[in-house]
């Protein structure tokens, strides 16, 4: 029997912010994603227990939207500045994109660098790719204007939840999402391109400093 694809998208917040921390799941059907669930304020032991309950029978792709790994001595890894520049020349600000090793991001790679490892070690099988949530949706089409605030405006959350489902995600509740739970959506967007082979932009692994690919 042929394993049912599932995609999982994770919007990591800093390892104590379990509160802004959502994940969403989807099954694959054809050239569409169908909406199985989503939950937020999740701390590192709940999202290994949705990966083991996701993983069974399945064929998992998981899209984790953190750093998952840092460039030596600091700065921006070479993936970034090139996915900054695709990103600006769209209308995404620059800042978008930010240095792992940043004050404000630092603790966000920790996270991601420790999840991402607990799960390639518990589940080898599944594959994980480090994903710009936002930035994959810019490239896809999506109206930019709404993008860039939708931290802060209602509507332009709607607009992008109705994007998605005119876009390929199927069966989406009919209800508001936060911007955390919006951005689980968008990992689960990229990582299906990138499980697909159809991502906008992608940078591949590059072992052993980088060691999941980087997709939009």
């Amino acid at each position: 029997m042929t394993a049912r694809p599932i995609i999982m998208g994770v919007d990591l917040s800093g390892p104590s912010n379990h509160a802004d921390t959502a994940c969403v799941v989807f099954e694959r059907l054809g050239d569409t994603l169908i909406y199985r669930r989503h939950l937020a304020w999740l701390g590192d032991a709940d999202l290994l227990h949705l990966v083991e309950g996701a993983s069974r029978g399945a064929s998992l792709t998981i899209g984790l939207d953190a750093p998952l790994s840092y460039q030596d001595g600091g700065g921006d890894r070479s993936r970034d500045r090139e996915l900054r520049k695709r990103l600006t020349r769209v209308g995404m600000p620059s800042g978008t994109v930010m240095t792992p090793t940043m004050t404000r991001m630092a603790y966000l790679t920790l996270r991601g660098v420790s999840l991402s490892r607990m799960i390639a070690t518990s589940h080898p099988e599944a594959a994980i790719v480090e994903v710009h949530p936002f930035g994959s949706l810019a490239l896809a089409g999506a109206p930019v204007e709404d993008l860039a605030i939708v931290k802060k405006d209602a509507s332009a959350r709607e607009r992008i939840a109705a994007w998605l489902s005119d876009n390929g995600m199927d069966g989406l509740p009919d209800q508001e999402f936060s911007d955390h739970e919006l951005a689980a959506f968008g990992a689960a967007w990229a990582a299906w391109k990138w499980q697909s082979g159809d991502a906008a932009w992608m940078a591949p692994v590059e072992h052993p400093s980088h060691p999941f690919a980087f997709a939009c």
